[in-house]
């Protein structure tokens, strides 16, 4: 099988490739990625020689560049490309219109005109909104997205499944809860707060911490993905979760004990507008129908990844620089402070 990966060289998109690389030893892996601020080719430098993994730099909103790659012969297109953090969606959401609306059509254009076998759309739980302190997102749950990057994917989302209405192109969706695990870009909660304990920084905590959000380990995620293009029912949506809730200053806690830093290091911000309180996954469908669960344990995995982050000072270095710097001061040097 030949699989196009958009999006390869991000943060769940280069553990799936190589979790395919591993998992099927006469699997080719073609990688589409526009190396943005989060895209980067360290994150598959181990596999960077195999001769069944190919690398093209480009956009998947760019017609010609898909059409190149698909024209090829691709028997599945599995799309993580897009622009993911809410609060760059907050400062400027034409990005994130322009990759998450206008490139999911265009792969869609590809795959249809290509009759491509599989199309899997990799979305998010943001794309239904907000749950109050009781219940579960399961995939009938309205859409209901809240800030600028939710509504994007849940656009996107729409054209999927219209593509099989319409014409019936074989498509499939997951929808996932929060992910951690090694090569996350430094904005998101946990490597954010990794990194700056680890320099013993303050560590800016929205609000009250209060909100609550469904952690799983990346590899898990990557083998329901796996499972989802290899046995889903084609135009189903099927959401993966590990049924492991937190607290975002539990999680902030947790990564301080492991690192036996002190609690006086966290510095509670302004938090941020429309910030969602809740989110939980149902994840019985894929459990039922597929066969998929979780292996990884939150405390585990969770020491695990700090210590992938200590063990690879080079990696977050070269992101901690540049680009990402300002765009921390910017996001956090003029926040005011907010009780806990």
């Amino acid at each position: 099988m030949r699989v196009l990966v958009t999006g390869g060289c991000g943060f769940i998109g280069s553990n799936f490739v190589r979790h395919l690389l591993e998992t099927y030893p006469d699997y080719e892996i073609v990688n589409l990625d526009a190396l943005t601020y989060a895209g980067n080719l360290a994150n598959l430098q181990d596999v960077a020689d195999s001769p069944r993994y190919t690398f093209v730099h480009g956009r998947i909103e760019d017609t010609q560049t898909v059409e190149n790659i698909v024209s090829q012969g691709v028997d599945a297109i599995v799309n993580f490309a897009a622009e993911s953090h809410v609060d760059r969606s907050i400062l400027d959401a034409s990005a994130f219109l322009t990759t998450n609306v206008m490139g999911t059509q265009n792969l869609l254009d590809a795959a249809r005109r290509h009759k491509i076998g599989r199309f899997l759309q990799v979305s998010t739980d943001e794309v239904y909104g907000e749950l109050g302190p009781e219940g579960y997102f399961t995939e009938t749950t309205p859409l209901a997205p809240r800030s600028p990057y939710s509504a994007s994917k849940t656009a996107a989302d729409h054209l999927v499944l219209a593509a099989f209405s319409t014409f019936g192109l074989p498509v499939l969706i997951t929808r996932c809860c929060n992910n951690y695990g090694p090569w996350h870009f430094p904005e998101k909660l946990i490597p954010l707060m990794i990194l700056n304990a680890m320099r013993d920084k303050p560590l800016p905590v929205y609000g009250n911490g209060r909100n609550v959000r469904d952690w799983i380990y990346v590899l898990d995620h990557c083998r329901a993905i796996d499972r989802v293009l290899h046995a889903g029912r084609v135009g189903e949506v099927y959401n993966v979760g590990s049924r492991c809730e937190r607290e975002n200053i539990e999680v902030v806690r947790e990564i301080l004990a492991i690192l036996g830093k002190p609690e006086s290091l966290i510095a509670y911000v302004e938090d941020r507008l429309g910030h969602d309180k809740r989110y939980a996954i149902d994840p019985h469908k894929i459990e039922t129908e597929l066969g998929w669960k979780p292996i990884f344990q939150f405390p585990e995995a969770l020491r695990s990844t700090v210590r992938w982050y200590q063990e690879h000072t080079a990696w977050w270095q070269e992101i901690l620089s540049g680009e990402y710097q300002n765009y921390y001061e910017t996001l956090y040097g003029n926040r005011k402070s907010a009780q806990a």
